[in-house]
């Protein structure tokens, strides 16, 4: 007999362990569409869960594709690329044909041009080994160039399984379900939620008689702030419109605080312009340098803050010097530049990533 899966995150339903993914009390375990009861609480009230599977069973899962002969859909968060790039991705699908979707790009001002954020894209892929047939940005909440992604999948496909594969959180169900309504198609949609890991087996949706679009688990990137903070600081990190870039003039002896999540130090003799890219949910504020760590271990005037992480010393500090062109971005969070070029300092938790990259903005 042919085991059932929950129609919104692809798990096996099962009956036995209510602490276990795909649990449904046997009352509910009935007719051919299910929904397991981590998916039905996350429609319904909204509530998180954590996935019982390691980063290691994902990849475990999409290592699939590369017995097969197929089109990848590759889809990345153009907000936080850095932090959503799959390491090694060609390796793991085995050089299949790839279409790249660079999806929030909504996110970004709209001033920012697309032609020059898919050069600045193909640039990042070309120096990671990544030679896509197609790069489309996209808004996957907005259905922005929806038919142009259509037309390239059934022209690239030529007839074969499409496999849709990305990081945790980057919108890979929600994509999903935006094309299958943008078709027509209403029912047996995904579970999609702001949670990161909401599906968590392969999901088939036949295209035709021969292939169909698999939806695959997000692999998650435990080092990007989306994973270490709760429920209600994750809608506050998540910019859900078009980020605002906010200007500082700063001296050297001033610092910045995003909420009382990361810490930025300008190291300069003179005076720059730092342009900070976050959700506008997040408070930026101003001190001087010397009064930063009494304020953070204060916690008085910064939120959110990590609670296991109670004090300035619990933070890790990163010097970097910014050359002309280059921003930092702390994963997760967001970015900043710094004009004329300088030394910087950040602080964070030790587990989340920073990275210096040519400026996207």
């Amino acid at each position: 007999m042919e085991e059932k899966r929950c129609y919104g995150c692809g798990a096996v339903i099962q009956s036995t362990d209510p602490k276990k993914i795909g649990y449904v009390p046997q009352s509910a375990n009935q007719g051919e569409h299910v929904l397991c009861q981590r998916c039905f609480k996350l429609q319904h009230y909204h509530q998180q869960f954590d996935a019982s599977l390691s980063a290691e069973d994902f990849l475990k899962m999409i290592s699939v594709i590369g017995d097969k002969n197929c089109l990848v859909v590759y889809i990345v968060d153009i907000f936080d690329y850095d932090g959503s790039a799959i390491p090694g991705l060609m390796r793991h699908i085995g050089y299949n044909d790839v279409l790249l979707l660079a999806n929030k790009r909504d996110i970004l001002p709209k001033s920012l041009k697309d032609h020059h954020i898919e050069m600045w894209l193909r640039r990042r892929l070309k120096e990671e080994g990544i030679k896509p047939l197609d790069v489309i940005l996209t808004s996957c909440k907005k259905n922005y160039h929806f038919d142009e992604i259509y037309d390239a999948i059934d022209n690239y496909r030529k007839g074969r399984d499409v496999f849709v594969v990305g990081m945790s959180n980057v919108g890979k169900s929600t994509f999903i379900n935006g094309l299958l309504k943008h078709y027509g198609q209403s029912d047996g949609f995904i579970t999609t939620s702001e949670f990161p890991g909401t599906t968590l087996d392969l999901i088939k949706i036949p295209l035709d008689e021969k292939s169909a679009i698999y939806d695959t688990p997000g692999i998650i990137n435990k080092h990007q702030y989306t994973q270490v903070v709760d429920a209600k600081t994750l809608k506050l990190i998540m910019p859900q419109g078009e980020v605002k870039p906010m200007t500082y003039q700063l001296n050297g002896d001033q610092t910045l605080f995003i909420g009382g999540l990361a810490r930025f130090d300008y190291l300069g003799d003179t005076k720059a312009s730092i342009t900070t890219f976050f959700s506008k949910r997040l408070k930026i504020h101003r001190t001087k340098t010397s009064k930063a760590t009494s304020l953070y271990d204060n916690h008085k005037e910064l939120s959110p803050c990590l609670d296991r992480i109670a004090r300035m010393q619990d933070m890790v500090m990163r010097e970097y010097f910014l050359k002309d062109g280059q921003e930092v971005v702390i994963s997760g969070l967001g970015f900043i530049t710094v004009k004329p070029a300088n030394k910087v300092r950040i602080y964070v938790p030790k587990d989340i990533d920073v990275f210096v990259r040519d400026a996207l903005i």
